[in-house]
């Protein structure tokens, strides 16, 4: 999934010349905290709304301060996940995306990545969810995915959990089937410690909303 293919349809610029009131006002409908600044297709720069409060420029123009615009962006063939980094670290909530010929194309919101990352690890494909307990050195993927096919369950989609300060990992699986006792059995013969299950579409969609709201939180925007 590149960059060109998450651009946002919704998300304004606005011109160098015009105030920050404009920026702030495109900032609260569509929830974000940052607006491109675009001249012409010239991209400038991120404002951001704690810069506006900070160089008073709610009734002034932006061009006073051009020069304290962060310039980050992306190009259009950059992969998904190179954006989610840029945007992880740098804590942004919207990143201008340009062309080759270095011209803006559009912008991609927090809640763009959120979305396609959740269509990327198949959430919302029938079936249910592991959650294994492990530590790095008993870590095996390769015997969890065999342990996982001998029950005829297949691995939709797969990613780790590790919170800072803690030396377990939460593995957590996403499987093409929502009758899971036989891979739990299975697991638990071989010494993997199953934290949790999620088989019913209710618990699958608290599931979700919990971790979108935990990448929502992780991403600080």
């Amino acid at each position: 999934m590149l960059a060109e293919k998450l651009i946002s349809d919704a998300i304004p610029s606005v011109r160098s010349d015009e105030n920050g009131k404009k920026a702030l006002s495109y900032m609260d409908v569509y929830r974000v905290s940052h607006i491109p600044v675009v001249n012409d297709s010239k991209y400038l720069g991120l404002v951001s709304d704690k810069l506006i409060y900070d160089l008073n420029l709610v009734d002034e123009p932006i061009e006073k301060e051009l020069d304290k615009l962060n310039t980050t962006h992306v190009h259009v063939d950059q992969h998904i996940f190179e954006l989610a980094i840029v945007m992880y670290k740098l804590k942004i909530s919207v990143l201008p995306v340009l062309n080759t010929g270095h011209y803006y194309v559009g912008s991609i919101t927090l809640y763009d990545l959120a979305r396609r990352f959740a269509s990327l690890f198949s959430l919302h494909e029938p079936g249910g969810v592991l959650v294994i307990e492990t530590t790095p050195t008993e870590y095996s993927m390769s015997q969890i995915s065999q342990i996982v096919e001998s029950n005829d369950v297949k691995i939709l989609s797969f990613f780790i959990d590790r919170k800072p300060g803690i030396n377990n990992l939460d593995l957590i699986l996403k499987l093409n089937s929502e009758e899971l006792s036989g891979v739990v059995q299975t697991l638990t013969r071989y010494n993997y410690f199953v934290k949790a299950i999620y088989q019913d579409r209710s618990m699958l969609n608290d599931l979700y909303q919990d971790r979108f709201d935990q990448f929502m939180k992780f991403m600080n925007i």
